[in-house]
């Protein structure tokens, strides 16, 4: 059994070919997708952040409304990019957010990736500290993002304050109990999954890691998600950790999926560098018949050795669209693989 859901990097453009020709299309349409997915059963919806580009930049706001619509489905992150961060400000929204929606946030954090600008955390405000990488920057933000969603006082009270304050030392409020245990770190890395596990953080691994081993993506990130767990055995925490991977999956039922994707996926994994020294591996997609889809799929490793599926969706094509390639997963792929 897995939990599924849906990963939108919610892409807009001032096209007549797509359905989100505006900002305000794609957010509204994010929402309805959420409360779409709710009904036909599955478990997740989640959104990946960009800034500078015409995607889903500002989360919080975007789940936080999800959560008002919707009553059972997690709502979720993969990834927000923390060189951008202010961890104390993050905590406060990611709080409100969370209590909106009854605890059902899954927040995947990540030292970030190749962006549309140059260095635009500066733009932020932020900088590296001397010696510090903007990378480490990003893990460091993330790390006081997750201490401070303990919930402990850390801040000296006003002797004369407008309101009157608890006894003690205050902490950011509102405080939502528990979603420190639901955040996530996306890995690009064996080391950086190892290090989330230190943490006491969830995995996300998603189709694109360094190519380590120059074995197949699936193999690969199958044997990050094993050290990931032994990583977590070994720092002694007391509860069970989920992981999450993300893959293109299309299901070719109708005529309008053959028109869409019925010249195949990338099915072959794809090899590149994201910067000047980093080599990374590009997972394949899947597209076929239901019965096709199904065998190959049970050769995935990377799948089976994650407790949740993220499907990423076409969301420029539509809300109905993507609701129909989730339903097909669910429905006709899943049952035959013992996800559902």
């Amino acid at each position: 059994m897995k939990k599924i859901g849906f990963l939108s990097f919610g892409h807009w453009t001032p096209s007549p070919h797509s359905a989100t020709r505006s900002a305000a299309d794609v957010l509204t349409q994010s929402i309805e997708l959420a409360v779409a997915a709710e009904e036909l059963g599955a478990d997740g919806a989640y959104v990946r952040v960009h800034h500078y580009a015409r995607q889903l930049a500002s989360p919080f706001p975007l789940l936080a409304a999800m959560g008002a619509r919707t009553k059972s489905i997690e709502l979720g992150t993969a990834v927000i990019d923390m060189r951008y961060e202010n961890p104390f400000y993050m905590v406060e929204d990611a709080g409100a957010a969370d209590l909106i929606s009854g605890g059902r946030l899954q927040l995947g954090l990540s030292r970030g990736s190749p962006e549309q600008v140059i260095d635009g955390w500066r733009h932020f405000g932020h900088e590296p500290v001397a010696g510090e990488t903007d990378a480490e920057m990003g893990r460091r933000h993330a790390q006081v993002f997750h201490q401070l969603l303990k919930g402990e006082g850390f801040a000296q009270p006003n002797p004369r304050p407008m309101f009157p304050n608890p006894p003690g030392l205050l902490r950011l409020e509102p405080h939502s109990e528990g979603l420190r245990d639901r955040i996530w770190w996306g890995a690009g890395s064996n080391a950086t999954a190892v290090w989330a596990a230190k943490q006491g953080m969830n995995l996300q691994s998603s189709t694109l890691k360094d190519d380590e081993t120059g074995e197949a993506f699936h193999i690969q990130q199958a044997k990050q998600i094993r050290a990931y767990r032994e990583a977590w055995k070994e720092a002694g925490h007391a509860r069970t950790p989920r992981v999450s991977v993300s893959r293109s999956i299309f299901p070719l039922l109708d005529d309008r999926d053959r028109e869409y994707f019925g010249r195949g996926a990338k099915e072959q994994d794809q090899v590149g560098f994201i910067d000047e020294r980093t080599r990374a591996i590009f997972g394949r997609g899947y597209t076929g018949e239901p019965e096709k889809l199904i065998e190959q799929l049970r050769g995935d490793e990377g799948i089976a050795e994650a407790d949740t599926l993220l499907l990423t969706i076409p969301n420029q094509l539509g809300v109905d669209y993507c609701a129909h390639v989730i339903e097909g997963v669910l429905k006709q792929v899943a049952p035959a693989l013992g996800w559902r």
